[in-house]
């Protein structure tokens, strides 16, 4: 007799490489490590803060507010992994991606596909 049994999220993510070398493939393993609701927020909150220092640094034409920039957009992710995902933030593992991903992130959330309510509104699979 055989039956099907529907892997854990454990050894879903124990057959992912580290390093994932298929940006698609690190995406979906970026949003099974966002899955909290507050997590996302505060990654939601730390690239918007993010945003508004690059563009301070532009305008005003001072480095330092790139750092503020910077500091407080991994404060606020690694607040969310470390308090609400008990997990290590991606950007430990692969920091260009995790880069890339924290920004397609956000723009998931501005456009529709990811909620900062309840996963169940989801449109992406995480």
């Amino acid at each position: 007799m055989n039956a099907y049994v529907e892997p854990s999220s454990s050894q879903e993510e124990a057959k992912l490489q580290l390093p994932i070398k298929n940006y698609s493939e690190f995406y979906r393993f970026y949003l099974t490590e966002h899955r909290s609701i507050m997590s996302r927020r505060l990654h939601a909150a730390g690239s918007s803060i993010g945003i508004y220092f690059f563009t301070q640094a532009i305008r005003q034409r001072k480095a330092k507010y790139l750092v503020y920039g910077l500091v407080s957009g991994y404060a606020c992710a690694w607040v969310g992994h470390f308090v609400f995902e008990k997990n290590k933030p991606a950007s430990f593992k692969q920091p260009l991606y995790s880069f890339i991903s924290d920004w397609r992130m956000l723009s998931d959330i501005l456009r529709g596909n990811l909620s900062l309510k309840d996963r169940k509104f989801d449109k992406i699979d995480s």
